[in-house]
């Protein structure tokens, strides 16, 4: 299925967010290809359930998406084949004024790290911001999974709490 997607991204301060978090998923997810700004993922989901996701990257925050169900068994060997790390994490949706933020935190070699993100119907769109928001990273490549995926080791940096 094609969609096109526009997030902001921002580093989470403290656990309010998780008064209104919803059931967590438990993702492992792995790049296979990536190439410029494109790139081609598989996530592995609470080990039920699985997508494999084509990202093409336009100007400005958005970018083409296409993404479709394979079967888990597949994503489970696809995983074995990681250019770079697998990315674990759970996944939160949290709601925030009547919007849905997803909330990242990670596991492996990324813990201690929290990502929050919300995806937005266009650029210009100015959500209502959290209180537990730390700092924005929107376009800061080393907050991107590819490039947390393609690293050989966390930086400590990555591990700021967002203040």
């Amino acid at each position: 299925m094609k969609a096109t997607e526009i997030e902001r991204k921002f580093l989470v301060r403290n656990d309010g967010w998780r008064a209104n978090a919803g059931p967590p998923n438990v993702l492992r997810q792995a790049y296979l290809c990536d190439r410029d700004q494109n790139s081609i993922r598989v996530r592995l989901i609470d080990g039920h359930s699985a997508r494999l996701t084509i990202k093409i990257r336009r100007p400005g925050l958005a970018r083409e998406e296409f993404e479709y169900a394979i079967p888990v068994d597949e994503a489970r060997d696809l995983l074995l084949h990681a250019a770079g790390h697998v990315i674990e994490k759970t996944r939160y949706r949290v709601l925030h004024d009547g919007r849905s933020w997803d909330v990242d935190v990670f596991a492996g070699a990324y813990e201690g790290l929290t990502l929050a993100e919300i995806e937005m119907a266009s650029e210009d769109e100015q959500p209502d911001l959290p209180q537990w928001l730390g700092r924005e990273v929107t376009g800061k490549r080393r907050y991107s999974n590819r490039a947390m995926a393609a690293a050989l080791c966390a930086s400590p940096a990555l591990r700021d709490a967002g203040g």
